[in-house]
Order: structure tokens, then sequence, then C-alpha cells
């Protein structure tokens, strides 16, 4: 389900203009963060696309779909949307029914609903807790819970919005299996997120806002190796990228493994060339 705006611009009823003629297409099975600073306009675009916004000039489309011509309802069966802050999402008196709430609505019956509550508590690690009401759980365990009612809908699109905010490493490293597993789906996944690292490790193309504005766009390696483009949205490259720079090592590297790879190549080249 490809994603698509058209000369955007959005400006929210304090006079605040958010976005400034933006247009970006998104192909449908495609991994993109959004990154750059506060107030860059990257969750007023993410929140066009499930039609919690609604362009002030510009088309924003899912699909085949107009999201002016679509309710938050109807956007729901096709793009999941887990908030920064939990809080703003969770109602239900326990986790379960809080995960089952999405699938039920969307007409599921009763078994698969049961399934897809019991996978997705497995995926983010919650199973123990499906019975507990989920303020009874940590901030970062709530979190969890609102990335489960998301995936329990299976919808085509995810969006994920600041999702390693008060995760520890084992929360980062399950958060990322998640998206590994989403885009083995063929699902399309978006992210806004400050933390670099993870999405140099796990999303294929990186989106740079400022100031409502679409600064770069392109492949993770290209875009977050511009150490003077972060720089102007008060971003830093990843720590592995810095790092291949510091040893001036040809290549940009996102991973661990990349990261070793080039610079054994590179210790071997050395080591050819000495007299």
């Amino acid at each position: 389900m490809n994603l698509s705006l058209t000369n955007v611009s959005f400006t929210y009823p304090s006079s605040v203009v958010a976005l400034r003629g933006v247009s970006l297409a998104i192909t449908a099975g495609e991994s993109v963060a959004l990154v750059g600073q506060n107030g860059a306009g990257k969750t007023t675009l993410a929140r066009h696309l499930n039609g919690l916004l609604k362009p002030t000039t510009g088309q924003v489309s899912v699909g085949d779909w107009d999201t002016r011509q679509r309710t938050v309802a109807q956007l729901a069966r096709r793009v999941g949307y887990v908030f920064q802050n939990p809080d703003e999402q969770l109602f239900a008196q326990t986790v379960q029914d809080e995960v089952a709430f999405g699938p039920r609505n969307l007409g599921r019956l009763e078994e698969e609903v049961k399934a897809q509550v019991n996978r997705a508590l497995e995926q983010v690690g919650l199973a123990a807790e499906a019975r507990h009401h989920p303020y009874d759980l940590q901030p970062s365990q709530r979190k969890l819970v609102a990335l489960a009612a998301v995936l329990a809908m299976q919808t085509p699109v995810v969006i994920l919005d600041e999702p390693t905010t008060g995760q520890d490493a084992p929360g980062v490293a399950r958060l990322g299996e998640l998206v590994e597993t989403l885009k083995g789906e063929g699902r399309t996944v978006l992210a806004i997120s400050h933390d670099l690292d993870f999405c140099a490790e796990h999303f294929a193309r990186v989106v740079v806002m400022s100031q409502g504005q679409v600064l770069a766009d392109g492949p993770a390696g290209q875009v977050l190796a511009q150490e003077n483009l972060l720089a102007e949205t008060d971003v830093e490259p990843p720590q592995l990228i810095r790092l291949a720079a510091a040893l001036k090592l040809p290549d940009s590297p996102l991973t661990v493994e990349a990261f070793l790879a080039t610079l054994a190549l590179q210790r071997g080249q050395e080591a050819y060339t000495e007299p």
C-alpha cells in the first residue's frame, strides 16, 4: 500500500505553520525513518497518514484513499499508529482487552481475535501480563502494550513514534526484532525517532526534516553520513558512522557487522601495501 504526500502544508489553529509544501512518496513495504529536531514537523506529517490531521493544502493518499474523504476509523484499517506517549491511547481495564479492541472493532471472529492478541503479546514479551491493568505496568511496558494493540490489527502500514524512548537495551533489541519481522511480512514501517543508531540499523531510508520541510531523503547510509546536514537539525550521525569517519574508513557502516567487515578490509589492504 503506497503512501504519498503531494505539496502538503498544514497550519495549526494557533497559526503555527508545521508543514510547508512537503511532497513524499513511500512505496509499499519500505522502511523509512523520519529524523530531525523537535518541532521539525515529523509527528505532524505522520498524523496526516492516519487521518488525525487533514492537510491545509495539498493531498495525502493512503493507497487509493484520499485521507480528506476518509474517517480516522476507516484509515485505522490501513495505518496503525503507536503514539510516543502510550497514555494517549490506552483505555481498557486489562492488557488483553486493550490489544483485542482493534481487531474486534474490525469485525474479526473471536477465535481470530484471541489468536492475534496472543501472538502480539508474545511478540512484545507481555504474555504474562495479559490480565493486568495497563496502568499497573511500567511506562516502558505500557508503550509495548500500545505496540501490541497495533500489531494485533495487522495493518499494512505501521507508524512508530519514538519507539525506543524509555526502553532498556533488551527492550530496544526486541523492538528491532519486531521491525525486522514487520519488514519481512512486507508491511510498510515508518518511524519517528531521535535514536539514529536504531534508525541506521533497521531502516533502509531516512528522511531528514527541519522547520516543516524535507531537507534530505535517501538511503540511510548516504543521508546519515552527511554530518553538516544533520548538524542543521541538531542531530548527530550514528555512533558507528562517527567512529568510521574518525578511523578514516572508506564506507559509512550502519551495523556492527558492516563496520567490522570494513575495518578488516582496510587493515588487510594496509598490510598488503606495506613494503
